[in-house]
Formats: structure tokens, sequence, C-alpha cells
């Protein structure tokens, strides 16, 4: 195909982006012609009338006039690193399920301990682990082996351990599992080994520093965000454009010039849950205005911690690329800039609030309502927006 394409002397080509088979093509076609990768829900033909061959004519038809955005396809390099870093995430979270295997055998078990310890894969749950696989040890003696502050929980782990069912296969399970978690943890260091070669050989660490710069971000997801993005801001147009293309804004969902409630965008899965775990630590992080911004809209919708969790984690994205575009590292500085109609919208909410203290607000400056009798507030119509 690509031998044919040269010889009709080709120079573009458009096709639609379905699961992962067109990767092969695009290896084929990458270093021949221009490739263009269209998003099926923005070039989808009519109903009734889709077959290849009027798909084909369709995305040429729409090439040819320019009304196709093409997709982000990332560097090869960057593509490389892209794949190590979902690779370790799957393994992250298969680790996690396993533990969660364990968990649910213990409970089987008759076994409490997580009802005493916050992680039964701590030291002293290990060694407590260990002791019931041997099968030798009494409840009494289990609980002797807490250390550090679970010292100080002997009673409680003692209670937990007292008349449990555990038998031979239990503790088989549980080696199943041990072992497979081995094994996903020696894979995993081997994935951070070859990430660091990766981001060493590719030139790619300073731009991870300068992600570690800001608030809640630590290596891992540095790199994670690098494989997702790149390190070259200029295929976003804007913040915006990398806020919707990562699924962090809310739908277009306008009309007769008000803005109605509508969902997060449909975007790159792997980069929003990378972000929003990041969000989440800057969300704690003392001194940090996302702090600040994330209880705020908290109070705001009621409790709801999910809305403000977007927030942050969009705001933690446009500071990524600010950071990555200027090569300047993340410095606090507070709030972020407001554009004109943040300021047009603030404006119209103090001036409000200030009407409600009877204090009434001109378009020019604000001035200060007449005085009133003790207990009694006046308030006369507002003359600004």
């Amino acid at each position: 195909m690509r031998d044919w394409l040269k010889e009709e002397a080709i120079t573009h080509v458009v096709m639609e982006s379905t699961g992962s088979y067109w990767k092969p093509v695009f290896n084929v076609l990458e270093d021949a012609v221009q490739v263009y990768l269209a998003n099926p829900q923005e070039v989808k033909s009519r109903r009734g009338h889709k077959t290849d061959n009027k798909d084909g004519w369709w995305l040429a038809h729409l090439l040819r006039h320019a009304m196709i955005h093409p997709s982000f396809i990332p560097p090869r390099p960057i593509r490389e690193l892209r794949d190590l870093t979902r690779r370790r995430k799957r393994l992250v979270g298969a680790a996690t399920a396993e533990r969660n295997r364990i968990q649910k055998t213990l409970e089987d078990a008759n076994v409490k301990l997580s009802n005493v310890l916050s992680d039964i894969f701590g030291v002293s749950g290990q060694k407590m682990l260990d002791a019931l696989l041997e099968g030798k040890a009494r409840a009494v003696e289990i609980a002797d082996m807490a250390k550090g502050r679970a010292k100080e929980k002997i009673t409680a782990i003692w209670e937990s351990l007292d008349g449990h069912q555990m038998r031979d296969h239990h503790r088989q399970m549980i080696r199943y599992s041990l072992a497979h978690l081995q094994f996903l943890e020696k894979q995993i260091a081997e994935l951070d080994k070859a990430i660091l070669e990766k981001i060493e050989q590719e030139g790619l660490k300073e731009s991870c520093e300068l992600l570690q710069s800001l608030p809640g971000v630590q290596q891992t997801s540095a790199v994670s965000i690098i494989a997702e993005t790149g390190n070259d801001m200029k295929q976003f147009e804007t913040e915006s454009h990398l806020g919707s293309w990562a699924g962090l804004c809310p739908g277009n969902n306008r009309s007769a010039g008000r803005s109605k409630s509508s969902h997060t965008t449909r975007g790159n899965v792997w980069l929003r849950s990378v972000v929003t775990e990041c969000a989440w630590a800057a969300a704690s992080k003392k001194g940090c205005f996302l702090k600040d911004k994330f209880w705020r809209i908290t109070t705001k919708k009621g409790g709801k911690k999910g809305p403000a969790l977007i927030a942050v984690a969009h705001t933690l994205l446009v500071l990524a690329y600010r950071v990555l575009s200027t090569g300047e590292p993340y410095q606090e500085k507070g709030v972020p800039p407001v554009n004109e109609r943040q300021k047009q919208r603030l404006i119209l909410h103090h001036a409000r609030r200030l009407g409600k203290l009877g204090i009434a607000v001109s378009s020019s400056r604000p001035a200060t309502a007449p005085s009133s009798p003790p207990g009694k507030k006046s308030c006369r119509p507002l003359s600004g927006p």
C-alpha cells in the first residue's frame, strides 16, 4: 500500500481512529506520507449510508476541504515511553487487586487484622501474616509481633486473631497471591528502571523536573504526564485545548446566551487519572492556593468533592502547560490571573453581595448606603451590573 501511494504521488492520507487497528498502518506510512488520524465522532457518516467505500470517499472529501482536525500522535520515543508508563499503571492496579484478594481470604478465615492495622502489608502486618501461614504460633504470640505504633494495639490485635478459622486451604490461596504479588513487584521495579533509562536517553529529565515543581506532582506522575502529552506544548493551541483533550473541562452546553450544566468531556483517560491523583495531593498541601480552591468549591457544592477535584485537576494541568511552555519552574504566587469573562463574573458576584449588605454599587465607584436606624438595613437599587 505504501509503495502504491508513492507511485500515485499521494502526499496526505486520512483514516479513522478505531481502537488500536490504526497503529500498524500508521507505523508503515509514518515516514512516507502525512497521516491524518480523524476522530470518528467528528467524521461519522449519515445513518444508513455507512460502507467502507463510502467511508473512504467521505474522509477524502473532508480532508480535501480541510474539514478534519487531526488527532495528536506523539513522536515514537514518547509513544514508547507511554507504553511503559501505561503498563506500569496496569501492573500497579493488578498488585492492588491481589492485595484485596489476600484481604478477602483473611476475612473468610475470620482474621480481622484489617480492622486494627491500617496496612496489613506493613512491617507488623507482614510478620503476623507469615506466622499465620506457618500455623504454629498462637494468637497471643502473633499479637506480640507488633512493631512501632502497632504495639499500642496489642490487645485489639489479639482479639482480632482469637478464634480464627485459618485452614490449609486459606494458606494455599494466600501463598498463590503472595507469589503473584512478588512477581508483579519485580516487574514494576524493572519498568521503573526502563522508564528512567528512557527519560535519560530522550533528554526528558529537565521536563520532568519542571513538572515536579508543581504542587502534588512527584516523579512517577511527572513521567506519566510527559508520556501522554509530550514535552512540546506547541501541538496544543492553548491551555484550554489541553484541558479539553484531557477531558477535564465541562462540555459546551450553551443556548440563548445562557450556559447550562454539562458533564465533563471525554478525553485521554490516562492523563485525566494521573492529574486527578495529583489534584488529591495538591488539595491537602498547606500554603497552596489549590487547597483553598478545593474547599471553596466543595462548600459551594454542598460538600461534594467531585466537582472541586476536577476543577483543581484542570488548574493543575494548566500550570503544567505553562511550565512546559515557558521552561521555568512553578513558583507559588497565589491565584493565577483571571480572564475577562471570569473578571466580570466576580464583579457581578461581589456587587450582589454588597447589595445584600446594604451597600449600593454604581458603575463608577461603590458608595455607602444612607445611614439607617440601628437594627434596620436600608438598600437602594443598584445602578451598576
